[in-house]
């Protein structure tokens, strides 16, 4: 099994520098979800904040992705491709997934955003997610294990009735976009590869209100549930601390 690198002092505090940018990159363009634009126009104008900051998108370019977010509404799941055609509504939700590439690293974030006013019974569900990643982010600290944060996540979400979509997990992350070690939203406390100082890792809940059974689209990256039903998406990139850990990307 692949081992999980440890980040140097300065390491760290370039990817804090690229964490920092990817949270104001990610306000900046959650700042323009309204019902009427498209996902295409979000990605589109995303560009622009990248080269504002003078960063590259991580995931443009990564085995062929084409855009510079990956932005799921509603039954999406992960990795759909922003598209010109695809109009966001009143009532839906986006989750939008950003990495950024800075002077040799990568950070990774996701935020679902509400578009317009949802239902009270969403609003609900979207909050619970994002508890979810804090509640898993609560188990960092050196000595603890993936299992713990795994359990957490797993827990927060199952006990309100909502299930995890169990193909897609959180990573490790440094010089590559997807290192070791895997995070997946379900599983066993004290279970796993340790938790040392220094490891950096995006822990990123990915959640279903309802079956959690995905099907992949022709174009082999947009996914959906294959139910219908509604999926958040919250992610950070943390790095482990000897009391506990610092969250990158907020």
């Amino acid at each position: 099994m692949p081992q999980a690198s440890i980040k140097t002092p300065a390491e760290i505090e370039i990817m804090r520098e690229g964490g920092k940018i990817l949270a104001q990159i990610l306000k900046k363009t959650a700042e323009l979800v309204v019902p009427g634009i498209s996902t295409g126009e979000l990605n589109k104008l995303s560009e622009g904040f990248f080269c504002e900051f003078n960063v590259l998108p991580s995931f443009k370019g990564y085995h062929g992705y084409p855009s510079a977010l990956c932005t799921s509404v509603n039954e999406g799941v992960v990795h759909n491709i922003p598209n010109f055609n695809k109009i966001l509504k009143e009532g839906d939700i986006i989750s939008i997934d950003a990495g950024v590439f800075h002077k040799g690293f990568h950070t990774d974030s996701c935020i679902t955003v509400a578009v317009g006013v949802i239902t009270p019974k969403l609003k609900i569900f979207v909050d619970t997610v994002k508890l979810a990643l804090f509640k898993g982010i609560d188990q960092v600290r050196s000595g603890n294990h993936i299992g713990d944060i795994s359990n957490a996540i797993q827990q927060t979400v199952e006990s309100v009735g909502y299930s995890v979509v169990q193909e897609t997990i959180g990573h490790g992350i440094g010089r590559k976009l997807h290192e070791a070690p895997e995070i997946p939203n379900f599983g066993q406390k004290g279970k796993g590869p340790e938790l040392k100082q220094g490891m950096m890792l995006a822990i990123e809940p990915i959640i279903a209100m309802g079956n959690p059974s995905i099907k992949t689209l022709p174009n082999k990256w947009d996914t959906k549930t294959i139910d219908g039903s509604f999926v958040a998406h919250f992610e950070h990139t943390v790095v482990v601390t000897e009391k506990g850990c610092e969250i990158l990307t907020k």
